[in-house]
Formats: C-alpha cells, sequence, structure tokens
C-alpha cells in the first residue's frame, strides 16, 4: 500500500478546489483526515469528507464568507464547521487535544499540533491525514501498516483510549468487523472486556446507533462472536447470546441468496429471541424511534406459518413480511419475488355496496365486510368483478340468517 493518497473521484467533487483554496491549504493550514484518507487507502469510495486544519473555528467561517461559501457551525463549540459546498458538505475541525475526560464526553483546547490532535484519535487506522495538493500521507502512529495487516489498534495504550470514551469499545468492534482480521489485537480485546461495564454509563441512544452501525456492516459476524464471547453487550443486552449469533449468520446468507440489502433492524431482531414483549423492552431500552421499535416488533411477533407471502404482506407490510421470510428459516425465499414491486391493494369495495345490495344498516354491514374482505385476501386479492360476486354472497347470506 502507498503511503501517498491516491487520486479518486471525491478529490475532484464540486466546490472542493474552492474550499481548499479558501483554508489556504497550500499554506499547509489543512488536510483531509480520517475515514476518506483510510477508505481512499483501501480503494473503498469515499462519501463523507473531513478535514482538520490549524485555523480556529471563527477563522474558518470568516475564509468560507470571504470566499462565498456557506458556513454552519454545527459543533463550534467543539471545533468543528461544516462547509456547504456544490459537492457535498464538508466538516471542517481545528486540531485539538484533550484537556479532561469522563468516558462521555471532552473538554478540549486546540492546538496547531498535528501530531497532538491525532493522538486523541481512536485508532491508528483513523489517525491518518494527507495534504490535499500533494497526497503526502501524515501517520504518526502506524496506521498504514495496521491497514495493510488488518489490523485495528487503539492509539497508545487501550484502556486510557476506552476510558475517555466508552463508547470506544463499541466502535473497536464495529471497525474490525470492518477492516480487521477474525482475530482481534490482544491488548484491544483485553481492555474491551475489561470495561464492558462501563457501557451502562452511556445514552442507550449512542449504544443503539453504534450498535446499528455494526450491524449494516457486510460481515459482522466475527466482530459479534468476539463481542458476545466477551461479554462486551451482557451489561447492556443481555439477551443477546450465541445462538442469537448464530441465527444471524443464517439470516445474512438468506439476506445473500435473495440478493436483499441487509437491514440493520431486521439483523437486531435475529439477535434476539423469537419473542415479541422482549422486542419491545429491547427497542424501549435502546430508545429507537416509534417506527423502529414497530419494524423490530413486527419481525418477532408470533403470526400463523403458513401464511403466503402476499397475505402476509397484506397483513403486516411488504418490508414487514420481507423480514418474517428472511427470518424463518422454513419460510422459501422464492416467496420473496413476488413482494418484489408489489403494493398491497386496499379491498375495492365498501360498506355501501353491501346496503345497496339490500344488508339493513347496521353492525352487519361491518360483519358482513369484514367477511368479504377474509375471503378476497384468502382468494388472493382477485379483481373488482369478483369482489362483487362475493359481496352478493355474502348478503345473501345475512339476509338469510336475519329471516
Amino acid at each position: 500500500m502507498t503511503a501517498s493518497l491516491p487520486d479518486a473521484p471525491w478529490r475532484h467533487r464540486q466546490g472542493l478546489h474552492g474550499l481548499l483554496a479558501a483554508l489556504e491549504a497550500d499554506r499547509g493550514h489543512a488536510r483531509f483526515v480520517g475515514g476518506a484518507v483510510r477508505d481512499s487507502l483501501l480503494g473503498l469510495p469515499v462519501n463523507d469528507l473531513d478535514i482538520a486544519t490549524t485555523l480556529s473555528p471563527q477563522e474558518v467561517m470568516d475564509r468560507l464568507k470571504a470566499a462565498g461559501i456557506k458556513g454552519v457551525p454545527t459543533g463550534i463549540d467543539h471545533g468543528t464547521v461544516t462547509a456547504v459546498t456544490a459537492g457535498g458538505p464538508v466538516e471542517i475541525t481545528t486540531l485539538r487535544h484533550d484537556v479532561s475526560t469522563d468516558g462521555r464526553r471532552a473538554t478540549i483546547a486546540y492546538t496547531d499540533d498535528w501530531r497532538e490532535d491525532a493522538a486523541r484519535r481512536d485508532f491508528t487506522i483513523n489517525a491518518l491525514y494527507a495534504d490535499p495538493l500533494t497526497g503526502e500521507i501524515s501517520d504518526f502512529f502506524g496506521g498504514v501498516s495496521d491497514l495493510e495487516a488488518r489490523r485495528v489498534r487503539f492509539i497508545g495504550d487501550a484502556s486510557a483510549r476506552i476510558a475517555e470514551d466508552h463508547l470506544r469499545i463499541l466502535r473497536y468492534f464495529r471497525f474490525l468487523a470492518r477492516f480487521g482480521q477474525e482475530t482481534p489485537d490482544a491488548e484491544a480485546y483485553a481492555a474491551c472486556k475489561a470495561a464492558a461495564n462501563s457501557l451502562m454509563a452511556l445514552s442507550r441512544e449512542r449504544i443503539a446507533d453504534e450498535l446499528l452501525k455494526l450491524l449494516a456492516v457486510d460481515a459482522p459476524i466475527h466482530a459479534l462472536r468476539l463481542m458476545v464471547e466477551g461479554g462486551i453487550l451482557h451489561p447492556v443486552l443481555p439477551e443477546i447470546d450465541v445462538a442469537g449469533v448464530e441465527r444471524l449468520a443464517t439470516l445474512i446468507e438468506r439476506e445473500a441468496a435473495s440478493a436483499i440489502d441487509p437491514a440493520s433492524l431486521r439483523r437486531l431482531a435475529a439477535l434476539l429471541p423469537a419473542n415479541a414483549s422482549t422486542a419491545n423492552a429491547v427497542g424501549a431500552r435502546l430508545k429507537l424511534s416509534n417506527k423502529a421499535r414497530k419494524r423490530l416488533v413486527t419481525a418477532l411477533e408470533a403470526m400463523p406459518g403458513d401464511l403466503p407471502p402476499r397475505t402476509l404482506a397484506w397483513r403486516i407490510g411488504v418490508e414487514g413480511a420481507t423480514d418474517r421470510i428472511l427470518l424463518d428459516c422454513s419460510a422459501p425465499l422464492s416467496g420473496l419475488s413476488t413482494l418484489d414491486a408489489w403494493t398491497p391493494p386496499r379491498l375495492p369495495i365498501g360498506g355501501g355496496a353491501l346496503i345497496a345490495r339490500g344488508l339493513t344498516p347496521g353492525p352487519d354491514v361491518a360483519k358482513a365486510l369484514g367477511e368479504v374482505q377474509e375471503i378476497w385476501v384468502a382468494e388472493g386479492f382477485p379483481d373488482a368483478a369478483r369482489v362483487a360476486e362475493i359481496a352478493d354472497q355474502t348478503v345473501s347470506k345475512f339476509q338469510r340468517a336475519r329471516q
């Protein structure tokens, strides 16, 4: 792997040249940093772009304004300004060092020392900087060699880095899943296991966000196995065990066989016991949105297992049916093709049509309409002509019962 930033489409995105000029990158005031550098070295696509700068946040805002570039003080208290360019947003952060930390947040001070800024980052592979003009890589802690070896390693003492921010435990396993080998760095793994209880000090929203990012990785199984074996998740999610990891492994195989994109919530459902109450409790504990919590519960609630895919989708939605079919090892994957580009229809008749057929207004109308709907669903959603026949038969049945 070369120690120079390769050329890539993101380096030519619209507006970036003007931004770098405004930040005086030619005078060494700005460098690309973090994921964009790491992923470019690996030949991966880059979406999010971060720039580190020796300029103060106010200087950044002033220079952007002078250059006609919109600057948003998204995290100015922590040194971050977002530049809105035609090619997309770019986060610009002033070089920093930590003054104090409590495991959840840090008090920072600004610096003009690139190595000092690198030293406060989590992993060596995330502490890589690149000169925007020459592509020269600044690697203070061996991040390039770690990328080559597929090794995820904390900068400095692993336990100390985790003590600064407990979320780094979960981040470690996410980066291990994306970039690491199945055998973790021994010091890092030991430190994560020793500090697992500190996850309880984090907000559940931060835990959920990091866990769902991990589950979105193409191949998270080896990292999750290590987490379960090391007791990492037990303090906050004791419901996840070895059996859950095996269920997830099967789900991932079924997703791949069906050419269906991974879904973090579906994968979380696989990790949990097949119990809607448990899913609801976990969703509440992680403070998931109502929509996300409902999807988790729907994926695991008990339902008849012999419903045709479209009938299932009509009852719980296409997304819910897709989740359930993928999670149910006994369900043929071929059923998913019947849901592709299919929208559950609405019953093409209402209570007024039954009254027009002679049904007396009252409770019987709702009951009869329900029977019409059940037959319509059972017959696979036939057209309006067949629905009219079903309605005639149902009205006659109710009229006979009233005689």
